[in-house]
């Protein structure tokens, strides 16, 4: 079975085509994977413009998905699967209303997708199944939540951030040391050069249950304001004792050291959080999947402390780390197979629940 993925849920256009591989344990491959990035229209506004966003989607899908059936080589597919939400709404209208007509001047299937089931996925589309119960952290500039996987295709939702998702907060805090957009690169380029302990920040622990979700554990929950409200303070100090302004960036050894202390704090609030889950739900694997997994201090110390810890550890490859449709695509597979059946006016749902 072949199926076409189209991913539109913020700023990257992507289509996709995915093939059932007829193997258990590798049960997809991908076939080809297009995306059209718009990290230069919105770098000069410092984050993600949703009015340009969606108009820049309605540019480009269809030689996006032209694009990504000429590489898989595919004159006909056998189902459509497309990212219903979340995300913008106007950037999730375009997929979904494009989607819609492919499928049905085909007469082929619609299938919504959840993007965080998407991320997830990616994981099994770039290294096979996961051993089961699996933990599984989403983390991007939107998300940080963690996942408990029980059996392919079944989500449950262990905890989340309460405020800012750590991609969030890196894009946050290399605005304040005018780093640029997006971010995350930004400062983990730097923070490679830099001491991780130079700077003290806090890590924040919470003990107590969301009042918001009182269903969930509140020890599993992320936070990131305190931090980013650390960094701020930090910044303003040194700047008022340098002389500078806010307009002024900080000398390059002391934004160095400061990126690797910041990071250092989010990458083990992270994978403190994930492998002492996957303890006490005696896991069978970890996985991190979502923008920021594309981190590379993230992916060396999940593998360290995996080894450590003698747990499988899952992360993607660095093209299935970012918003593409081929996770989406893959997803689709899995909720395809699961013998769900889909209506036609399905719609976009900018706050969609896994």
């Amino acid at each position: 079975m072949l199926i076409l993925g189209i991913e539109t849920s913020c700023d990257e256009t992507s289509a996709a085509v995915v093939e059932e591989t007829g193997n258990p344990a590798r049960p997809w491959r991908v076939r080809s994977n297009v995306v059209a990035s718009q990290v230069a229209i919105h770098r000069e506004w410092g984050g993600v413009v949703p009015e340009l966003s969606a108009r820049q989607h309605i540019r480009d899908i269809c030689g996006v998905v032209e694009r990504a059936m000429a590489d898989a080589g595919a004159s006909s597919i056998d189902a459509v699967a497309v990212t219903q939400g979340p995300g913008l709404v106007g950037s999730l209208l375009v997929g979904l209303s494009f989607a819609k007509a492919f499928a049905w001047t085909r007469g082929v299937p619609i299938i919504p997708v959840h993007h965080l089931a998407g991320h997830i996925e990616s994981l099994v589309l770039h290294a096979g199944e996961m051993p089961l119960p699996a933990i599984v952290l989403v983390v991007s500039g939107g998300h940080t939540s963690l996942y408990r996987i029980p059996e392919p295709g079944a989500y449950e939702l262990l905890g989340r951030t309460r405020d800012d998702a750590a991609g969030e907060a890196y894009d946050k805090v290399a605005k304040l040391l005018h780093l640029g957009y997006p971010g995350g690169p930004a400062i983990d380029a730097l923070a490679r050069a830099g001491n991780d302990r130079a700077v003290t920040l806090p890590r924040m622990r919470l003990t107590h249950a969301d009042r918001n979700a009182p269903d969930l554990p509140g020890t599993r929950d992320f936070s990131f304001s305190g931090l980013k409200t650390a960094v701020l303070r930090h910044v303003t100090a040194r700047r008022a004792a340098l002389g500078l302004t806010a307009a002024d960036r900080l000398p390059q050894a002391e934004t160095t050291d400061l990126c690797a202390s910041f990071q250092r704090v989010v990458v083990e609030t992270l994978l403190d959080r994930l492998f002492d889950t996957a303890h006490a739900y005696q896991a069978g694997s970890v996985g991190i999947a979502g923008g920021v997994s594309a981190n590379s201090r993230l992916r060396a110390d999940a593998e360290e402390r995996g080894r450590a810890k003698e747990i499988a550890v899952f992360v993607p490859d660095l093209a299935l780390s970012t918003d593409n449709a081929a996770m989406i695509a893959a997803a689709g597979l899995r909720r395809f197979r699961s013998g769900i059946d889909f209506p036609a006016d399905i719609n976009a749902e900018a706050s969609l629940v896994l």
